[in-house]
């Protein structure tokens, strides 16, 4: 379907309902020409959802939909990440040294891979597959052990309340070499 004033697609599933909106549009003063504008209005089980994308795209480079659901979403997913990244490390590079800073963004980016392969590789399959680096962090990294050393080994004991034991040994399987 082509651009043009007020046209839209409907539809719904058990989540919800939302409509994609196609229109032209300017503002009194502020922009010199007419814009599109890509909107899709959505009503959730938490209420309205509205979002809005203006852009100079033609229709004919990025239909409504690829536009809004390939390049508008992915550069959401995109900052997610970024943001992702920033929990982990990243947002205390406050040395005044530049190469200490720099030490502290690739120690970061490493962490913050680690943490991708874990995602990706270790919880495929669970509940945290699509958690956030955070998420993982603070309830499947993050916890309380005791650790018994003898010659031979390092033991290390979990306790038996620790309420997502099955996801920890199920990641602990599948990284497993």
């Amino acid at each position: 379907m082509r651009d043009g004033a007020g046209e839209g697609d409907a539809s719904s599933d058990r989540q919800g309902c939302a409509c994609l909106l196609r229109l032209r549009y300017q503002t009194q003063t502020s922009w010199s020409a007419e814009r599109r504008v890509v909107g899709k209005a959505e009503y959730l089980d938490k209420g309205e959802n509205p979002r809005f994308v203006v852009t100079s795209l033609k229709p004919e480079e990025w239909e409504a939909q690829a536009l809004y659901e390939k390049f508008y979403c992915a550069r959401g997913e995109m900052e997610n990440r970024i943001k992702e990244q920033m929990c982990l490390f990243a947002y205390r590079l406050s040395t005044e040294a530049m190469k200490g800073n720099q030490l502290r963004l690739y120690f970061s980016a490493l962490a913050y891979t680690l943490m991708e392969a874990l995602r990706r590789l270790g919880l495929k399959g669970t509940e945290w597959a699509e958690a956030q680096v955070d998420t993982i962090r603070l309830k499947l990294l993050k916890i309380g052990a005791r650790i018994r050393l003898s010659v031979r080994r390092i033991v290390l004991e979990l306790s038996s309340a620790y309420p997502w034991k099955e996801v920890y040994a199920q990641a602990y399987r599948a990284l497993l070499c």
